[in-house]
């Protein structure tokens, strides 16, 4: 409704990062084949306090970037919380050559899934409701919103600075 839309400037440090879906693949024809959330995304935002939010279309590193200029603030990942697409992991077993898994989820465009914030109090409620009105999409929480800038990502060699970038337009 008018007036009630999410918009990407609204997360906060402490929030609780997620997303639908798996992503990656794009590359190889995951794009021609997907359903805009809108459904869920109507249904979220009428059902829980959510801060921010917008769809995957420039990969997750890209596109997580645009809530976080617009909010002011920064994100940590779980690398092993990034749910990647079939499609990815296929296209990853292609030789030596291949982009990897995790890289063609965090860069790939035309996800088309949601990412969203919501408070960290608001994580389990979320997704035990989400659990029961869309068995079928996955949500993942796949990391947090820190206070500073910039994006970092958690692995089991430690935590480092996300250096790569989703789609970039015109470049």
């Amino acid at each position: 409704p008018r007036g009630k839309g999410v918009l990407r400037s609204g997360a906060e440090a402490g929030d609780a990062l997620f997303v639908t879906g798996e992503l990656g693949g794009s590359l190889a024809g995951k794009h021609l084949d997907f359903e805009p959330r809108l459904v869920e995304a109507r249904w979220l935002a009428q059902h829980f306090p959510v801060h921010a939010m917008l769809d995957i279309s420039d990969g997750l590193a890209g596109d997580l970037r645009h809530i976080l200029a617009a909010s002011r603030v920064g994100a940590e990942l779980l690398a092993t919380s990034i749910p990647i697409s079939r499609e990815a992991r296929l296209v990853a077993k292609g030789g030596a050559s291949a982009k990897p898994a995790l890289l063609a989820a965090l860069t790939d465009g035309e996800d088309f899934e949601l990412l969203f914030t919501v408070a960290s109090r608001d994580a389990v409620p979320v997704l035990d409701a989400w659990r029961k009105r869309f068995p079928k999409l996955a949500l993942t929480c796949i990391g947090k919103i820190k206070a500073g800038e910039g994006i970092t990502i958690r692995d089991k060699n430690g935590t480092r600075p996300l250096t790569v970038h989703g789609y970039t337009h015109f470049a």
